[in-house]
């Protein structure tokens, strides 16, 4: 009888034993995916399209996010949903858990740059922030003319300059920069025309596009929000009364990169098809790009008699109706300038 009691005991033992094993593993498994991965800070990490488990866990050790990797597969194969993980980049903190890390993974939730263009920044300005952009797939400058404005789904012959929305725009890696023109493109041509349709009547603008022409001067001649339906309303006035514009900001643009600074008279007497001091009506394209507050003043002007402008000093304008009281403002505001030094 008693050597029949070792024969059932000793399975029973065995069977303990391994129970115990068993959920001892299990606990180091889920101390495992519960333990921090080593970061100190922020890190941007990259799933290439086609790793497999291995190749996660290779990506892993080699940036010593986890110290003992062996546990990883098993860690796969007792939770599976943690192995669903998919391409991509990824934003990780400090402090994430292994678990944390992968259910992000599994959940393709890819980290989102942001990119932001101002308001009065101009086209080559706008490409300069793209070629600095990181994780942007750089695709403008292998483009000829012609197909980046088909990529847009501008007509060929139109320019560029002034048709992009400023605004901060989100994308995930891999995104290019034709892409994120396109988008700006098109929410430029929205606003546009929303405003040219609510647009007051009679205002001197053969299209939309000669209203946004005078939005992007509006931008360049004023920050100060209640100025700029003032400053619209002058160059309306100018317009209906055959008078040239006179504004800086397009003799600026079209000196291209002779300005250095300072405008001298000889550049007010030198012909370029933006010298507003010289031609007659609006220059032929846009200057920069105008935000939203520009555009509705083009298209909502105040209703004044100004025809002139001037710094008074303050940041702000003078606004006058003749000459005489304009040439006043610029007397007291060289006085202004001078006080200041």
């Amino acid at each position: 009888m008693k050597l029949k009691k070792r024969i059932f005991i000793l399975p029973g033992l065995f069977i303990a034993f391994a129970v115990i094993v068993f959920f001892s593993f299990m606990k180091k498994i889920e101390n495992f995916a519960d333990q921090n991965i080593n970061l100190s800070q922020e890190l941007i990490f990259t799933v290439p399209a086609g790793t497999g488990r291995s190749g996660l866990q290779a990506l892993l050790t080699q940036d010593k996010l986890i110290e003992d990797s062996q546990l990883l597969p098993w860690l796969f194969r007792f939770k599976p949903e943690l192995a669903k993980f998919k391409a991509g980049t990824y934003r990780l903190q400090k402090g994430m858990s292994l678990k944390s890390v992968l259910q992000l993974f599994a959940s393709g939730k890819e980290t989102q740059f942001a990119i932001r263009f101002v308001e009065g920044s101009r086209l080559s300005d706008w490409t300069k922030i793209l070629q600095n952009a990181p994780y942007l797939k750089h695709e403008i400058e292998n483009k000829t003319p012609k197909a980046l404005l088909d990529a847009l789904g501008m007509q060929e012959g139109k320019l560029l300059e002034g048709w992009f929305y400023p605004d901060t725009y989100l994308y995930t890696a891999g995104t290019s920069d034709v892409e994120l023109l396109k988008r700006a493109h098109n929410k430029m041509k929205t606003v546009v025309g929303q405003e040219w349709e609510s647009r007051e009547k009679n205002l001197p603008y053969k299209s939309a596009y000669e209203m946004l022409i005078m939005a992007s001067i509006i931008e360049k001649e004023t920050a100060i929000e209640s100025e700029r339906t003032k400053v619209a309303s002058v160059f309306v006035n100018r317009l209906r009364l055959k008078m040239k514009l006179q504004t800086d900001p397009t003799v600026i643009y079209g000196l291209g990169d002779k300005y250095t600074g300072t405008i001298f008279r000889s550049n007010l007497n030198t012909f370029t098809p933006y010298n507003t001091y010289m031609i007659d009506g609006l220059p032929p394209t846009p200057i920069a790009m105008p935000g939203l507050a520009s555009i509705k003043a083009a298209a909502h002007p105040a209703v004044t008699e100004y025809l002139y402008f001037v710094a008074n000093g303050d940041r702000g304008h003078t606004f006058t109706t003749n000459l005489v009281a304009h040439n006043k403002a610029v007397s007291l505001y060289r006085q202004r300038l001078k006080q200041d030094k």
